[in-house]
C-alpha cells in the first residue's frame, strides 16, 4: 500500500519552467514604465514569492531602490496585463513530469495543485498543458488569506478533500513548499532543479531530495 492518498504540487519550477514567460511579461512592465529591462536570469532568481513580490524585486533592480506604494500598483497591473498575454504560451514542462503525473493519476491517487501564482492565470497554463482535469484541487498564492511558506494552503487542501496531512505529500522545488509542508505536519519532496534563490533545496532538509521529477515513482511506489 502506498503510503500516501494525496500529493499536492507545486507549479512553477517544479511542474513547468515559467521563467521565459514571466520575464517576458516583465520586461513588457518595464519597458513601458520607462526602465531598463532585466535578464532572464535575473528574473528566474526572483521568482517563488508571488507576483508582487516578483513586481517589486524587478522595480528595485531597475531603480536602484525600493519602488513606493503608488509605483508599485501601477507595475502590477502592467505585469498582469503583459503575462496575461504570455502565461500559457510556449510551455517548457521539465523531464519526466508528464509521464509521471500520468502514472499518478493511473493509480488512483488523488492530486491537487497549490502555486503562489496569481490564480487568474493557473486555469489557462493548465488547460494549455492538457492538464485542466488532473487536479481536483486548484489553489492560487490569491485564492486564499496566506500562501505558501504559511501551511494554510495545504491544510485547506486536506480539509477540502478530507484527507490527513499524514498521508499527503507535498512536491516543490522552494523553501517556501518545504516550510509550508513541514509547518502542515506532512512530508515533503525537494526538487533540486527549481527556482530557490541560488540556494540548495537540501539546506531546507526535505524528507526527499530529488534531481529528477521521475523519481516520485519511487516515494509513491507506483
Amino acid at each position: 500500500m502506498a503510503d500516501f492518498d494525496l500529493v499536492q504540487f507545486d507549479l512553477d519550477g517544479t511542474l513547468i519552467d515559467s521563467v521565459p514567460q514571466l520575464a517576458d511579461a516583465i520586461s513588457a512592465m518595464l519597458s513601458k514604465l520607462g526602465l531598463a529591462t532585466q535578464s532572464v536570469n535575473a528574473v528566474r532568481g526572483w521568482v517563488g514569492n508571488g507576483a508582487d513580490m516578483l513586481v517589486q524585486r524587478a522595480l528595485t533592480a531597475a531603480l536602484g531602490q525600493a519602488p513606493d506604494a503608488a509605483l508599485q500598483q501601477q507595475a502590477r497591473s502592467m505585469f498582469d496585463e503583459a503575462y496575461a498575454n504570455h502565461a500559457d504560451g510556449s510551455l517548457v514542462f521539465y523531464p519526466g513530469v508528464l509521464s509521471t503525473l500520468e502514472q499518478v493519476r493511473a493509480s488512483g491517487m488523488r492530486m491537487a495543485l497549490v502555486t503562489n501564482k496569481p490564480y487568474r492565470f493557473v486555469p489557462g497554463i493548465l488547460a494549455a498543458a492538457g492538464l485542466g482535469s488532473h487536479f481536483e484541487l486548484v489553489l492560487g498564492g490569491d485564492s486564499l488569506a496566506e500562501k505558501k511558506p504559511s501551511p494554510a494552503p495545504l491544510l485547506h487542501v486536506c480539509r477540502q478533500l478530507d484527507i490527513s496531512p499524514a498521508r499527503s505529500l507535498m512536491v516543490g522545488d522552494s523553501e517556501n513548499d518545504v516550510l509550508a509542508a513541514k509547518a502542515a505536519g506532512m512530508a515533503v519532496a525537494g526538487l533540486t532543479y527549481g527556482y530557490n534563490y541560488g540556494r540548495s533545496i537540501a539546506d531546507s532538509q526535505p524528507d526527499w531530495v530529488l534531481d529528477d521529477f521521475a523519481g516520485l515513482a519511487s516515494i509513491l511506489k507506483l
